[in-house]
């Protein structure tokens, strides 16, 4: 996060905005209004995009480079800024600069992400405008996701992922990301899932994680990762490909088709990742444990 100040307020904000990992994700239930109640665990990590905000005299002007990404209301970005400056009562408006790297429709949350760094962004420029409970509940308003970002910390998220517990322990590990040249829409593969009720996840993942001496590839699962496999096989050979390059656990993250090996160490990783490069199977990325400026979990007891 930094912050540039000149006058009565700071004069820009920025901050960077990481994608996340679900290194564990189970289906619990599906609600009345069509959300989806589920278990998971979820790791920010060092891919990251960038948002840049300044007050303006009206109305909300957002630019992107890198990545191409819909424009205007189409982007979380651009509600996120337009929630905060109506529910804050705002006569002015805003510019926003999104420098995106997060692959889109890719299971890594990047606009999730960008909409959580935009509130916080113009949280720093107005402090206390909205307050912590009114900040959460416009993240949640945008996704159930952006309130995890709120914070980007290895959380435990549970309801329909808004209930985040902070863990207290997340080991030191090195992930090679490969992103397919497909897109997925998240809606599609919920609507496709079939629920395997599970009653007592929640109590198993936190005994699970309070083990110090865990291991990371006994925790890998996705309930989604079926669903998009049966469409996209191309998945399941991603994951094989990480296993062959010596990841210790692979998997699809999120509604996918973005899969995930799991390294001990950097120089592995890098190892791998030159070796999945060659084979021109998609986008792919080293990453590691994202650790940002200290954010607060917004809302939240965690």
């Amino acid at each position: 996060m930094g912050i540039e100040k000149g006058g009565a307020e700071p004069a820009r904000a920025v901050v960077e905005a990481p994608a996340k990992l679900n290194v564990h994700l189970r289906v619990t239930g599906r609600r009345r209004d069509g959300y989806h109640e589920l278990v998971s665990v979820m790791i920010p990590i060092t891919l990251t995009d960038r948002v840049e905000v300044r007050p303006g005299p009206e109305g909300i002007e957002l630019s992107c480079t890198g990545r191409p990404v819909a424009g205007g209301e189409q982007n979380l970005v651009w509600r996120a800024a337009e929630a905060f400056l109506r529910r804050g009562r705002l006569g002015q408006g805003v510019s926003i600069h999104l420098h995106k790297r997060i692959p889109v429709a890719a299971g890594l949350g990047g606009g999730s992400s960008d909409a959580a760094s935009t509130l916080l962004a113009l949280d720093r420029i107005w402090p206390g405008r909205l307050g912590r409970e009114a900040l959460f509940r416009t993240a949640l308003d945008l996704g159930a996701d952006v309130p995890f970002f709120l914070s980007a910390v290895p959380a435990l998220a549970t309801g329909i992922g808004e209930v985040l517990e902070r863990l207290d322990y997340w080991p030191n590990l090195w992930y090679v990301l490969i992103k397919p040249p497909i897109e997925i829409s998240t809606a599609w593969v919920y609507g496709k899932l079939r629920i395997r009720l599970t009653t007592r996840e929640n109590d198993y993942i936190i005994a699970f994680l309070n083990k110090k001496d865990f291991s990371v590839a006994e925790l890998l699962e996705n309930d989604l990762e079926r669903v998009t496999e049966t469409r996209f096989p191309v998945v399941a050979h991603l994951k094989q490909a990480l296993l062959d390059a010596g990841a210790i656990g692979a998997l699809m993250t999120g509604s996918g088709p973005t899969v995930f090996g799991v390294f001990p160490t950097e120089s592995e990783a890098q190892a791998a990742a030159r070796e999945l490069v060659s084979r021109e199977s998609g986008d792919v990325f080293v990453t590691t444990n994202w650790v940002g400026e200290r954010r607060t979990l917004q809302g939240s007891s965690a």
